[in-house]
């Protein structure tokens, strides 16, 4: 399935159907008129060169539509992370992927006080320029036959690059993921059989683009069905959200655990009413967070499993089949072995291990990347990184990255499991993270951050009842403001970096 070409067969379906309710904008746009939109800005952008095309623009159907014209004219979109070093993400993207131009936002720049880049294009000039003729051939086109207005657009291959996509950089320097239209269909196809929706629903969209979450599950999936997508651009406006999402009726909403928390806070009872399914991914969902929004909203929040190499989705939890504290069962086309980490052998059922993924949403390779991507993948199969086991019924459990995992004296330490520890003896308000430090004569240390002042020693006292002594934290840290990526995931490099500087400056 090539996903611009579904776009143009669910708009000609779908005509008259609201496809995006841009809420940061206030603009409603039928499939019609975004099939219009896009094809208006496909022929601007076909006077760029041919290759990749950056693209930096928050959730929004100017987003929207430039992600959907920027394949119309076969260019590949290569989306920049303005959350942290905009700038800096643009240089970054510009020269790993030898590319000039970037469609982003003059008003978006403003906001995040980021400097021009050579090479950026702003939207608000493109549109602009659009003359009264370009819309006229742009409605004529939007108006033929379904198979007329594909051959007018580009074709390629379900194997072709949809996009590019960049890892978080959270442990170390981001990679160019190369997801193809077959990686991100086989993911939509396979939930759609897992999760029921249909075109009825309504999709709040936003998870940022440039993450792997916001593509697949607030794009692609809603685009490909024929559902409606709220856009808005600020995913930690969280009481805005809450009112979006109790106005515009959303049924299907995904985040990650710091979004819900930032929802569940901030929400009144019954701002949920109309969301069928409740989607956490991205990090641990903790126990509490799931017994807060059954408490509050009585819905089930349900966690999934993914990463930016597998499009993403390779578990999920459904509401008829759902283990709390598991990741879910392999979604339909996809495999998951679970290995010793040192002997590579299959591990028994419940015994911990590295997990291992193979199916069509395995990505194409890391971009220009040759040596990094034959370590990732061996023989088809995606070598995740992560650590979980399977249970008897076929549920993963993840317990961490392998790299958040040490040795200590023969004895494999989890800090995802000091984290969990920890968490449960803090007050709800208080966040923590657990890192490694390197330490001259004991070879690495423990070190637990917090968001305020605890009573440490008392938490020690309580800690120690459940851990082995080689696995208690040598200190605590306070970091009133924990480092988090723009997906919303914990930015252990940052933390790490930042543990290490306070505890070399004392």
């Amino acid at each position: 399935m090539l996903l611009h070409h579904q776009f143009v067969r669910t708009a000609k379906t779908y005509e008259s159907k609201i496809a995006v309710i841009d809420r940061t904008l206030n603009r409603r746009l039928t499939y019609k008129k975004a099939l219009i939109g896009s094809l208006m800005l496909m022929k601007k952008f076909e006077s760029y060169s041919p290759g990749f095309l950056g693209i930096m623009l928050p959730n929004s159907a100017g987003s929207v539509l430039a992600i959907l014209a920027t394949l119309m004219s076969g260019r590949v979109p290569v989306m920049i992370n303005y959350s942290t070093g905009a700038a800096a993400n643009c240089d970054f993207a510009q020269k790993k992927c030898a590319f000039k131009t970037i469609i982003t936002s003059r008003t978006l720049c403003e906001k995040i006080n980021c400097r021009k880049v050579d090479g950026m294009v702003f939207l608000e000039d493109i549109m602009k320029s659009v003359g009264f003729l370009d819309k006229i051939k742009a409605a004529f086109k939007a108006g033929l036959p379904v198979e007329r207005i594909l051959k007018s657009i580009h074709q390629g291959d379900e194997d072709d690059t949809l996009l590019i996509l960049f890892t978080s950089g959270s442990e170390k320097e981001p990679k160019g993921v190369q997801l193809t239209h077959r990686n991100i269909s086989s993911n939509y196809v396979a939930l759609k059989k897992a999760i029921i929706f249909s075109a009825e629903d309504t999709f709040l969209a936003n998870l940022p683009y440039f993450h792997v979450f916001g593509q697949t599950a607030n794009l692609w999936v809603p685009l490909a069905e024929g559902m409606t997508i709220v856009t808005y651009a600020n995913p930690l406006d969280f009481k805005t959200i809450c009112d979006i999402v109790r106005e515009e009726k959303v049924t299907l909403m995904a985040g990650t655990p710091t979004f819900f928390w930032g929802y569940l806070r901030n929400s009144k009872p019954g701002d949920f009413s109309t969301a069928r399914i409740l989607l956490s991914g991205a990090d641990k969902c903790p126990d509490a967070l799931r017994k807060g929004m059954m408490e509050k909203h009585g819905k089930v929040l349900l966690e999934a499993y993914g990463t930016t190499e597998t499009s993403p989705a390779i578990t999920v939890n459904t509401l008829e089949n759902n283990r709390p504290g598991s990741v879910g069962r392999p979604i339909e086309g996809v495999q998951v072995r679970v290995e010793n980490y040192e002997s590579g052998e299959p591990c028994a059922v419940g015994t911990i291990g590295k997990i291992l993924v193979k199916g069509d949403n395995v990505m194409k390779g890391y971009f220009d990347d040759f040596e990094q991507t034959s370590l990732s993948i061996r023989h088809g199969w995606y070598d995740t990184g992560d650590m979980g086991y399977l249970d008897a019924d076929g549920y993963l459990w993840h317990v961490g990255r392998l790299k958040r995992f040490l040795k200590v004296g023969g004895e494999m330490v989890s800090l995802i499991r000091v984290e969990d520890v920890l968490e449960k003896l803090l007050p709800p308000d208080v966040e923590c993270c657990v890192v490694e430090v390197p330490d001259p004569i004991r070879g690495s240390r423990i070190i637990a951050t917090v968001t305020r002042p605890i009573d440490e020693k008392g938490t020690l006292k309580k800690m120690a009842e459940q851990l082995p002594s080689i696995a208690m934290p040598s200190r605590f840290v306070v970091m009133p403001e924990m480092p988090k990526t723009g997906s919303g995931k914990i930015d252990f490099r940052t933390i790490t970096e930042k543990v290490r500087d306070i505890i070399q400056s004392q």
